[in-house]
């Protein structure tokens, strides 16, 4: 393998893995894992370090194709329909949301995940460094969900989780949590959360003896799920976008 011809003491250009996660392709660091990879060349030379610098005069190749030129930042509000994957491509050959897409939408990645049972609100957008910048718990961002849960509750048992909880070796911090109703042997509760780790909801539920049976995501941060259909996608408009993540336009001029 040649080594780049480009190095990251250049005073002009980008890191390769931004302008790749610019392009709507992939986050950042999923750039950097292809690039060790060897999935992504530079004027003809394979990569294997994401220590490159390269500028627009680059010929970018990512798995064989020519990397898509820098568009404008969109973000695009997507209800999610329970039994399909937030992947890409899934090995085991289950439907995808990108599989339900409609075909004139950009080439986007999802913010975060929502698991195959999870249903409800899930931004897209065709620039990776969006995506990584409105996934940080740092953002401060608050996801609502509703729930419906198997098993009795009470406001009292809820309110102790604004302190965190600790489930199978894994700390979650606090969450406000209300009992909306007790219908038979079903809860149903309203869930804001910041942190949003891996079936975060799934877990805290059941570590109070909940188990969760149904899981709709009604916002993240100033975006609602509102009374959007199934497989709709709507696309926020540019100056709503820039007011609502002022901080990341600010940082990206």
């Amino acid at each position: 393998m040649e080594k780049p011809d480009k190095s990251p003491t250049e005073s002009k250009g980008e890191r390769i893995a931004k302008v790749i996660a610019r392009a709507g392709l992939c986050s950042r660091r999923d750039a950097e894992r292809w690039i060790e990879q060897g999935r992504v060349s530079v004027n003809g030379n394979i990569l294997t370090s994401a220590a490159c610098v390269v500028s627009e005069s680059d010929k970018i190749i990512v798995d064989g194709k020519v990397l898509p030129g820098k568009e404008k930042t969109r973000l695009f509000l997507y209800h999610k329909s329970a039994g399909l994957v937030t992947t890409n491509k899934d090995e085991q050959g289950r439907t995808t949301i990108f599989d339900k897409l409609p075909p004139d939408l950009p080439r986007v990645v999802t913010v975060g995940r929502l698991d195959i049972n999870t249903e409800g609100l899930l931004l897209l957008t065709n620039d990776g460094e969006l995506a990584r910048y409105l996934e940080l718990p740092a953002t401060g961002w608050i996801r609502r969900y509703r729930v419906r849960a198997y098993g009795h509750t009470s406001q009292a048992q809820l309110d102790k989780l604004k302190k965190g909880i600790t489930h199978n070796k894994i700390t979650y911090k606090g969450i406000e949590a209300t009992l909306d109703k007790q219908q038979g042997d079903n809860a149903w509760i309203e869930i804001a959360l910041k942190e949003g780790k891996n079936r975060e909801v799934r877990n805290v539920m059941e570590a109070i003896g909940l188990n969760v049976n149904r899981l709709i995501r009604l916002s993240y941060g100033p975006f609602q799920l509102g009374k959007m259909p199934k497989g709709a996608v709507l696309e926020i408009k540019p100056n709503i976008l820039k007011d609502q993540v002022s901080g990341f336009f600010k940082n990206k001029a």
